[in-house]
């Protein structure tokens, strides 16, 4: 038998209507018939009679097996491999003896087009090696960038990837803000001025394609723009886009746009390698978050470490000053007002550390329990916490500066005296936290000192269960204490955020 004519002329016409590749092949590899769709492929060569891998083009072989063919020959295993012919067709070789010649050993080999899934392959691999790429700085190089510069270095590796792999021109990366929904511009290529300064939230009506996607967490193929009712121009002659979620693990960060001038320019094929490479981008993104995080925390932690060290000090300095002060004060002007000075760049220095750690400090660093609008009532308030305990007078100046205010303390009823009567305007304490049992008196009656220096006074009084000397509390309360300024110990953070806030609206709106 020299070839499959003797299978009768319908069955070799099924094997020419064969959508691959067929041939018989004999031990030294000459081909002695193939069938239609081989002959197709290739035109130009004579098949029968011919080596096959003269006849193919003299592929190169992509794998361990360098000749499938031969080692189906001596192992009598059918085998197969992948050939590349020329410089972008890709086949798929299965060889296999016929099962009822082994003596002659002649091969059955189908050829198969792997052409497109070897290049999507290709194309998946180089995305994500693109994507490896975004950030790709040694650490010593990235922590030398600000913030501004690592965001640049990411925005010029997505515009060349994209353009060089994808083959695309047009592109506008937008990222959620959590807290207002809004979808920010990171980059934008060949977007009109107008369609990237567009204002677009996360939601799925009158926000395009790009609300669309970023509301509903799913990709977007618009074949044509002309016809689609959530399309929102991005330039002048667009007529096809994709548009696909940016995720980090199950949280949606932003979307990613790609647009062309042509209709139906994107297929699905597109859209998975767009979903890979906002997956890379998302990664992107994060790491370079990251990095600005580890680098503000080191600098918070070190700003931190340098306040816990001075704060008390800086009390101390503080007090000592107004208690000689008070000594001086109708005796000595000029000595009154170099005290009053040392006051004054005591608190300087104080601001000052407090300033800059608010500037490095993430909002994260924010306790828990107080939201963003608390922060913002918390910030620059000035707080004075008086209470014989070291450990209470360190904690207040942790808790308190994170929010943003400016914390003194004071150990004793008389020392919190001095310090508001030797309080500027500008320095005036918008709470006094107090602890109902000082060294020196209760904290009612330094309430009531206090009233005799202030208009109104802002008090908070901290107490323990079942402990009030003399009916404090009550007495307290009838000297005008407000309704909710009490404190029990032991106290949760946010009951003391809820009760200074308390104070601080009802000394903002005394009307209220």
């Amino acid at each position: 038998m020299t070839d499959f004519s003797e299978l009768g002329t319908e069955s070799e016409s099924v094997l020419h209507c064969l959508p691959n590749g067929v041939a018989l092949v004999s031990s030294d590899l000459t081909i002695q018939w193939a069938n239609g769709c081989l002959r197709r492929w290739f035109p130009d060569a004579t098949l029968v009679g011919s080596n096959f891998y003269s006849a193919i083009g003299n592929p190169d072989y992509i794998g361990a097996d360098a000749c499938p063919l031969n080692t189906a020959l001596q192992t009598n295993i059918p085998r197969s491999g992948t050939i590349q012919v020329g410089s972008g067709k890709y086949f798929q070789v299965h060889a296999s003896k016929l099962a009822d010649e082994i003596a002659s050993s002649r091969l059955v080999v189908t050829v198969t087009d792997v052409t497109e899934e070897i290049l999507q392959q290709q194309k998946i691999a180089a995305i994500h090696q693109a994507g490896n790429r975004l950030t790709d700085l040694k650490p010593d190089e990235i922590f030398a960038m600000d913030v501004e510069q690592r965001i640049e270095l990411l925005k010029d590796n997505i515009r060349h990837y994209t353009q060089d792999l994808m083959d695309i021109e047009v592109i506008e990366i937008r990222l959620l803000s959590q807290a207002t929904g809004n979808l920010i511009p990171l980059l934008s290529v060949g977007i009109d001025q107008a369609a990237s300064d567009r204002r677009l939230m996360a939601s799925p009506l009158g926000n395009g394609v790009t609300g669309y996607v970023a509301a509903s967490g799913k990709s977007y193929l618009c074949h044509d723009t002309a016809n689609d009712p959530l399309y929102l121009e991005a330039f002048k002659g667009a007529r096809s886009s994709l548009t696909v979620p940016i995720m980090l693990h199950d949280s949606l960060i932003g979307t990613i746009n790609v647009e062309s001038p042509r209709v139906g320019a994107f297929n699905e094929s597109d859209q998975q390698f767009l979903e890979i490479f906002a997956r890379d981008i998302a990664v992107a993104l994060n790491t370079l978050e990251l990095l600005v995080a580890q680098q503000t925390n080191a600098a918070q932690q070190s700003c931190e470490a340098i306040h816990a060290a001075v704060a008390l000090p800086i009390d101390d300095i503080l007090l000592d000053t107004v208690n000689v002060m008070e000594k001086y004060i109708g005796h000595d002007p000029d000595v009154v007002n170099r005290l009053q000075g040392i006051l004054r760049k005591a608190r300087e220095i104080k601001r000052s550390i407090h300033s800059i750690g608010q500037t490095l400090g993430p909002t994260e660093a924010i306790p828990l329990g107080c939201n963003s609008a608390q922060h913002q009532k918390f910030r620059g308030r000035r707080i004075l916490v008086v209470d014989a305990d070291v450990q209470v007078r360190n904690d207040a100046h942790a808790l308190f500066e994170r929010y943003g205010c400016i914390v003194e303390t004071a150990h004793e009823g008389d020392e919190a005296v001095l310090m508001v009567r030797n309080s500027a305007q500008e320095d005036k304490y918008d709470v006094i936290i107090a602890d109902i049992k000082l060294p020196d008196y209760s904290g009612y009656q330094l309430m009531l000192r206090l009233q005799n220096i202030l208009p109104r006074v802002p008090m908070v009084l901290m107490t323990g269960y079942g402990y009030d000397p003399g009916h404090s509390i009550v007495k307290a309360r009838q000297a005008g204490l407000h309704p909710k300024g009490i404190l029990f110990k032991p106290f949760r953070v946010e009951q003391l955020v809820a009760v200074t806030e308390t104070i601080l609206d009802d000394f903002q709106n005394p009307a209220a």
